[in-house]
């Protein structure tokens, strides 16, 4: 069975550039691609997002890219980073995403062990943080800036995008043909792009992935998911991530709409003036607008607080019934309409009132969460997916398993496999690690099984479950093993909690690092009568913080076994961060830089 928006894909070259084309021809929106500059929002037709990449394309062979060469991109989610995609894989070139979040020394890595041939970048700002890494890689011939002033005096080798398009308008003039037969060159088995995986461990890993893995990805996410010509998205999620990127390729071939979000600071302002009607986001997204909207909602005060907690209640009790089939009452039904009345409705505003659903990846997302989310009338789908082996499977909405990551998308097989890892294998799989056999080797077996070092289960009904990494399992000092993920997604259902790492490797009992929401955790100890001052450094160590924040750890994990409930919690003045080493540009948890960085808290909490 073929997608309705994808009837008639089959007949053309199953490629990327060929699938995007197609679309932006045939469908022609006047809003293909939206971005917002100086508070306006700037659109581009399907006819004027065609010419763009064409030109990109011609003016970047002019400047000698061929077939296998490797360019890289470092820039925030903008229009030009997908035209640029496109025009690089019309020339059957490989995309080498780095994201901006990056550390100076691994820009340097992915550019010399990837062998790119040119770079672009947005501007100034991006510039001046990989300037030194960019100067010393020997294989750069041009650096291409997407601002039209961000061209620094001091390389050469820089040049804008506008020049590319203005020598691509030059070379379509003098050979009209030149575009066409670059895309009749490409085969559904060239290399596309070489993505870096942060790593929460060791040096980054380039993933292959050709054109077939990406459009065999879009073709089972399009039978499997109902997604319209009418739809609008939302781009907040990095595009150098698989995620983003993959999706992208999903909406485009689709014929949606796609608006640019270049940072989480405007995408409170964006939801309400796109008003998106589907979107992907990362349960860190989930988590911080529920915890805001619980903190406005509990500090309106009297009779507007209560009826906020009570609906908040209603909608645990009417969705959790829902989703473990059983009974709703009348009387629940009723409530829980008047709470979405005069409640839930807001939320719905929140995010622009139009939304029909979100597919959330990236981490498992808390119960209490994706509850509190439907009743507001925000499905949210759970899916899964890794660099690997792209997107492999989602919840539908007519089949939604709150906290499991939903059904393989047709095509693609999953299996658990020898210590409840985790197995995919399908046309989506990578090819392998560029220039890293053995680990190639490790990660994909004989038949073709790819081993996602994720652990989980497959219940009765086919939904898949992840419970934690395999790397990530530790065990206490009685011999117990504990999974940290899925006690950290409860911890973070506290509105005091802003991130929390679980551990106690080696020790005698859990704890866990907790970085408090701040504004909340001091809201509520005064509303428990209780007023704190002083610099966060001093607070951590204040007893009745601790204890309000302790509290709030043990009661989420008491229905967990005794081994693996947080005993005690270390409290953390600053959020980890990727500049700190703590955390992955994907915003992963290293683990290892943890342990070793606060061995003397952990001993503190846990025990030696």
């Amino acid at each position: 069975m073929i997608a309705e928006n994808l009837i008639g894909f089959e007949n053309i070259p199953q490629t990327l550039p060929h699938f995007c084309l197609e679309s932006f021809r045939r469908n022609n929106k006047p809003d293909a691609l939206s971005y917002k500059l100086e508070n306006v929002w700037k659109r581009l037709s399907g006819g004027e997002v065609i010419a763009k990449i064409k030109n990109i394309a011609l003016g970047l062979a002019s400047l000698g890219i061929k077939a296998g060469d490797r360019v890289a991109i470092i820039s925030e989610n903008r229009p030009e980073w997908s035209l640029t995609d496109l025009a690089i894989l019309s020339l059957r070139a490989v995309n080498v995403p780095i994201y901006t979040t990056q550390a100076v020394e691994q820009i340097r890595y992915i550019l010399e062990d990837s062998g790119a041939k040119m770079l672009f970048i947005s501007g100034k700002k991006l510039f001046k943080h990989a300037q030194t890494a960019v100067e010393s890689v020997e294989t750069l011939e041009k650096i291409v800036f997407f601002d039209e002033d961000a061209l620094p005096e001091s390389d050469s080798r820089a040049i804008r995008l506008s020049d590319i398009e203005k020598r691509g308008r030059e070379a379509d003039r003098i050979d009209s043909q030149a575009f066409d037969n670059f895309l009749d060159a490409i085969s559904p088995d060239d290399l596309a792009t070489i993505i870096y995986t942060s790593g929460t461990t060791g040096e980054p890993k380039g993933v292959m992935l050709t054109h077939d893995n990406f459009v065999s990805n879009v073709k089972s996410i399009s039978k499997g998911l109902p997604i319209e010509k009418t739809d609008r998205s939302l781009a907040v999620l990095p595009l150098s991530h698989i995620f983003e990127r993959a999706v992208f390729y999903v909406l485009c071939s689709n014929g949606v709409a796609i608006h640019y979000c270049a940072s989480f600071d405007q995408l409170a302002s964006h939801l309400q003036e796109v008003k998106p009607t589907i979107m992907t986001a990362v349960p860190r997204l989930f988590e911080q607008v529920y915890h805001k909207i619980v903190k406005k909602g509990r500090a309106a005060g009297g009779w507007k607080t209560s009826l906020f907690n009570w609906a908040l209640e209603v909608g645990q009790e009417y969705w959790e019934a829902k989703e473990t089939g059983r009974s709703v009452s009348p009387v629940l039904a009723g409530k829980q309409a008047i709470a979405s009345r005069l409640v839930f409705s807001k939320w719905r505003d929140g995010v622009g009132g139009a939304l029909r659903f979100f597919v959330s990846g990236g981490a498992p997302l808390s119960k209490k969460l994706s509850y509190a989310f439907w009743a507001a009338g925000i499905p949210i789908l759970q899916g899964y997916g890794m660099t690997e082996a792209c997107i492999t499977c989602a919840n539908r909405p007519e089949d939604n398993k709150i906290g499991s990551i939903g059904k393989p998308f047709f095509g693609i097989e999953m299996k658990i496999g020898a210590q409840d890892e985790i197995l995919i294998r399908g046309r989506s799989v990578m090819q392998g690690y560029y220039n890293k056999p053995e680990e190639t080797a490790k990660a994909l077996d004989a038949e073709g099984w790819y081993h996602t070092g994720d652990v989980g289960y497959m219940d009765e009904d086919g939904h898949f479950y992840v419970t934690d990494r395999l790397k990530d399992l530790f065990k206490l000092s009685n011999g117990k093993y504990v999974a940290p993920l899925q006690v950290e997604s409860l911890l973070k259902q506290s509105p005091l909690v802003a991130q929390a790492v679980v551990v106690g490797s080696g020790r005698k009992q859990v704890g866990a690092l907790i970085v408090p929401d701040w504004d909340t955790l001091k809201q509520t100890l005064r509303e428990e009568g209780i007023a704190v001052e002083g610099a966060r450094e001093e607070l951590c160590e204040n007893p009745f913080v601790v204890k309000r924040v302790q509290k709030d750890a043990v009661e989420l994990t008491r229905e967990l076994s005794e081994y693996e409930r947080v005993k005690r919690v270390y409290l953390l003045p600053r959020e980890f961060s990727i500049d700190k080493g703590e955390m992955t540009p994907t915003l992963k948890i290293k683990r290892s830089v943890i342990d070793e960085k606060y061995e003397e808290a952990i001993d503190e909490i846990c025990g030696s």
